[in-house]
């Protein structure tokens, strides 16, 4: 990649991202039945589900200390769960999502999944009209934050977490970008705009503002 998404982000296998310099969108486009994802059912000796960790990917190492990571997402939404998400990642069992989705009620909602080893929480924000939205997360020190807009520059608090580092070594290890995910469904398409990657320290990591 280039320009406006520096060249050290790194796609995965099999995965199509392209740039559109002019407009300054970075496009993904989810495989299709792809996702990240340990549905808390695995743990069940009869259960059918399995872990997913084969959604397309654009990652990059986080930056050392604090940062932010922002963009405006929009989502050409076909079937249920399909979204563009902003993702940490150390491992395949150690990450989190911030998420626009398209929910089975056939509505546009942010999102957000934290895995912390076997199995991923995941919640349910609230809902937004349209399709696109504003995505952020955010480090202070150890603590992690997502927010979303749907109004310039009024970020709305979704969570805010940390990872067992003395178990994960997350701060070395912890990767972070973007991501297409299309679970139930033949693939989407997925916009990021107005990407921002800082070391900019969130003063309020519960307000955001």
């Amino acid at each position: 990649m280039h320009g406006f998404v520096p060249e050290v982000f790194l796609a995965s296998k099999g995965s199509e991202w392209s740039v559109d310099e002019q407009q300054q969108i970075l496009t993904g486009i989810a495989h299709p039945v792809s996702d990240i994802y340990i549905d808390p059912s695995c743990n069940q000796p009869d259960s059918a589900a399995a872990p997913r960790h084969d959604a397309a990917t654009l990652m990059t190492s986080a930056p050392v200390g604090d940062f932010q990571l922002s963009s405006t997402v929009t989502v050409y939404f076909k079937e249920t769960f399909d979204a563009g998400v902003l993702l940490l990642r150390a491992s395949e069992q150690v990450w989190a999502k911030l998420c626009f989705e398209y929910s089975p009620d056939g509505e546009a909602m942010v999102v957000s999944v934290v895995n912390k080893g076997k199995t991923s929480d995941d919640a349910n924000a609230f809902v937004v009209a349209g399709s696109r939205v504003d995505l952020r997360i955010s480090r202070k020190e150890n603590v992690y934050s997502f927010h979303a807009a749907v109004e310039s520059n009024r970020w709305i608090f979704i969570r805010a977490f940390s990872f067992d580092e003395s178990a994960h070594e997350t701060t070395g290890s912890m990767t972070l970008g973007f991501m297409a995910q299309s679970p139930n469904g033949s693939g989407c398409k997925v916009e990021f705009g107005n990407i921002s990657l800082t070391n900019t320290t969130l003063a309020q990591l519960r307000d955001g503002n």
